[in-house]
């Protein structure tokens, strides 16, 4: 009885991690090399969702590059005053990640969405085009 129990035990344990090799196998694989410099975005949409007027504005895109030479950011433009990103200054190593920061003004009471043009030396890919959407709730009225 014992060494059925055990033998039990020990096919969950190696069914349990060889499933969990496979996931990790899986996310690495989405990320494909390119020659030269890349850059693959985790996301290329932030959605702000409901915010409170005047509520924190910023947010970050977060990239790697997926290529073999770095990557340099040669600039980054809001599609309007309103949203406000920041670049990276130093070049990013093969394999590393950056980020892209953004922010935008909630003063604005309403629904948005706005854009932000990447350029940069990235194969295939010279500008990026990421969006950020939501809508921000106007102050609530005091009786």
């Amino acid at each position: 009885m014992k060494k059925i129990i055990l033998f039990a035990m020990l096919a969950v344990a190696g069914i349990t991690a060889t499933n969990a090799q496979t996931t990790k196998k899986a996310k690495a694989a989405k990320v494909a090399k390119v020659e030269g410099a890349g850059m693959a975005f985790e996301t290329e949409t932030i959605d702000y969702g409901t915010i409170a007027h005047n509520a924190d504005g910023k947010r970050e895109f977060v990239f790697v590059n997926n290529g073999t030479k770095p990557l340099i950011i040669t600039n980054t433009q809001g599609s309007c005053g309103c949203t406000v990103p920041t670049t990276p200054k130093e070049p990013i190593a093969p394999g590393a990640k950056g980020v892209i920061g953004v922010k935008y003004a909630t003063d604005r009471v309403g629904a948005f969405t706005k854009t932000v043009t990447v350029t940069s030396n990235a194969e295939g890919q010279p500008t990026k085009i990421l969006t950020i959407k939501g809508t921000v709730l106007p102050d609530p009225v005091k009786s």
